[in-house]
């Protein structure tokens, strides 16, 4: 319990400085995945309510090639919303990156060990084109996934766009093009998360049974990133527009 307390400490210290930390794994050379939900868990408090989740490793030539075989999960509180028009502000960020999502909000409760997808897209009140900010709070952005995990899977910020109704959208075969300063750097389709995003989401739903919870009529879930992140700085503009739900753009500061 004391090097849980420690690590939590460890990763308050470095959001609230905005100062990079090692990995917890260098110091704690037993952690592990279960270990570092029970420290993401306990940061909660640090924040405001929680208003949904985020996904992360979600591509499986990803997971192979970091040795783990499903997603990982993080919280979103009021805090890590930016409005439309609202700027990041570097600053507030330790390692900040841009990556493309499809985002979903939620029109029903949903929970449960069996979830699927089909439940998924019946629950969902809307979908959307979204930019999350990723933040790293570790040096060099160096980490092992017991790491992330315990660092909230690095949750920075989002923005989402206007949300569109799902029926009749295939999200496997949405083209997703993400934009740096008006150059494209990455594209996609919504397949690359788990082969359909709202799959994604089914697992997330799954996952969070595990604990007794579940997910939220309103609460948002971006269900992974669908290209590599992007590091972003003062002055960069990033657009990320995905066929049939269109665009949502951030200017960094």
């Amino acid at each position: 319990m004391a090097a849980h307390d420690a690590a939590v400490s460890m990763l308050r210290a470095a959001r609230l400085e905005r100062t990079a930390i090692p990995q917890l794994s260098d110091t704690f050379p037993h952690l592990d995945l279960a270990t570092a939900y029970e420290i993401q868990a306990a940061q909660r408090a640090d924040f405001g309510p929680v208003v949904g989740w985020k996904l992360g490793v979600t591509s499986r030539a990803k997971q192979v090639q970091v040795g783990v075989d499903s997603p990982i999960r993080g919280f979103l509180a009021t805090e890590h919303a930016l409005d439309h028009g609202e700027p990041l502000v570097c600053a507030e960020h330790v390692n900040p990156r841009c990556e493309p999502e499809v985002a979903f909000v939620m029109g029903a409760d949903l929970s449960g060990a069996h979830a699927t997808t089909t439940e998924v897209l019946a629950a969902t009140a809307g979908v959307s084109a979204a930019i999350e900010v990723i933040d790293s709070r570790y040096t060099d952005y160096r980490f092992t996934m017991p790491d992330v995990v315990a660092d909230n899977s690095s949750a920075g910020r989002y923005v989402l766009g206007s949300p569109v109704p799902a029926t009749g959208i295939d999200l496997r075969l949405v083209g997703v093009v993400m934009q740096k300063n008006g150059e494209v750097v990455s594209t996609a389709s919504g397949a690359a998360s788990l082969g359909h995003p709202a799959a994604a989401v089914a697992w997330l739903v799954r996952s969070l049974a595990e604990h007794g919870e579940g997910l939220r009529a309103g609460d948002v879930v971006l269900s992974g990133g669908l290209t590599a992140a992007v590091p972003v700085s003062p002055g960069d503009v990033v657009v990320v527009t995905v066929d049939r739900l269109g665009s949502v753009e951030l200017a960094c500061r």
